[in-house]
């Protein structure tokens, strides 16, 4: 009985380590698995852009003047050479009782100056008389040989001398006749009295298009170069983006673009005119100076799919810089940095194993497979310090 007694001590032994063997035992570890397989994959940059239209003319005041009330209104269609709005002259200042004293003072010496010219002029005329009369008697006189050679000289230049002093008197006289015009009109016309607009300087549209700003809406004073309306054909649009300079690096003219969350039910295409060769620097919401440049796209769907379309509209550009349509990919995130390249864990008999690869182009999501893998293999997609070569994993779900 002995034996017996032994047999079952050694027994429970045997359950007792066996059980404590499968208690320490290490558990699989819990991942992820994407299969390796052949799709789409576009390598692209997306950012924010804004359209705008291509042609855009800013209509500007040619004189100083007094414009009048525009009777357009944004988005009303306008043709090359229609009226815009009439510029009248500058309205006078108003006379204050100092002013129009002033004024009235101004018109008092005129008058008088007046006076005095044409009394200048009338005694001018009287002299230029007498030598006329008086050189007619000495010519008779100097052909009948009773009177000298110089008598007869010195009548001549008497005669020319008063019919000058009579010619400039009378210029005078329209000079201080003038001059009243002149004050009598600074007191006639003023702001309290107003006369007839003779002359209107008219504003006309340079091209055919759509009002896009109206600058100055009511009438009032204007200087030259002052902004009155904005014109522009508002179907003739293109998107601007800013791109980080690294990536406008990347973007050449003809890069296809898809134009994305515009509003519409679908993506508009698009093709890259060109990239300005100057960056900026501008402030990210976090703070980071970034150097950005400003990259052109044209829209090249047909106009009748995007007619809501407006300037200064927000779309979203996806530059496609590569793209290939039966592409062997895994995800990005599976891809860990190994020896001088890249390698995955692959998951054959339910354990991990490290698999060297070669990879091609890259997006944030996928990477391209050019050397390694083969379709329908599984990798782990986010493997951490946990795993290594030979450890045994389980699926998730």
């Amino acid at each position: 009985m002995l034996w017996k007694r032994w047999l079952g001590m050694g027994i429970a032994l045997t359950v007792v380590v066996l059980l404590v063997a499968y208690g320490f035992r290490p558990e699989p570890v819990l991942v992820e698995l994407a299969e390796a397989k052949h799709g789409p994959l576009q390598v692209t940059v997306e950012e924010e852009g804004k359209t705008r239209v291509k042609d855009r003319y800013v209509v500007s005041a040619p004189v100083a003047g007094f414009a009048r009330r525009v009777e357009l209104e944004v988005g009303d269609p306008v043709k090359q050479g229609q009226l815009l709005l009439s510029l009248e002259p500058l309205r006078p200042n108003v006379l204050d009782p100092r002013s129009r004293a002033e004024a009235e003072a101004r018109v008092a010496a005129a008058e008088a100056a007046l006076s005095s010219a044409e009394e200048r002029a009338r005694a001018a005329r009287a002299d230029a008389g007498f030598w006329e009369s008086q050189l007619a008697r000495t010519q008779g006189l100097y052909k009948a040989g009773d009177v000298s050679k110089e008598a007869f000289d010195r009548a001549v230049s008497e005669s020319s001398r008063t019919e000058a002093n009579r010619r400039s008197a009378g210029h005078a006289v329209e000079e201080a006749r003038s001059a009243l015009a002149v004050a009598q009109a600074a007191l006639r016309y003023s702001a309290s009295t107003p006369g007839k607009v003779r002359e209107l300087v008219a504003v006309r549209t340079p091209a055919s298009g759509r009002v896009l700003k109206v600058a100055h809406k009511s009438e009032g004073v204007v200087n030259p170069g002052d902004p009155l309306l904005e014109i522009a054909n508002a179907r003739s649009l293109e998107v601007e983006v800013e791109v980080l300079s690294a990536d406008a690096v990347r973007i050449a003219p003809g890069t296809r673009v898809l134009l994305e969350r515009w509003g519409g039910s679908a993506p508009l295409e698009g093709r890259v005119r060109l990239g300005e060769p100057v960056a900026f620097t501008k402030i990210s919401a976090l703070g980071v100076e970034e150097q950005r440049v400003l990259v052109i796209v044209d829209i090249t769907s047909p106009p009748e799919s995007w007619e809501r379309l407006g300037d200064g509209y927000r779309v979203d550009a996806r530059f496609i810089l590569w793209e290939g349509q039966e592409v062997l990919q895994v995800p990005s995130s599976a891809l860990f940095r190994h020896s001088e390249g890249w390698a995955v864990f692959t998951v054959p008999e339910g354990s991990a194993r490290v698999r060297p690869v070669k990879i091609g182009h890259r997006n944030g999501l996928a990477a391209e497979v050019l050397s390694g893998l083969t379709a329908g293999e599984q990798v782990i997609t986010h493997p951490d310090n946990s795993i290594s070569e030979g450890t045994a994993v389980r699926a998730t779900g």
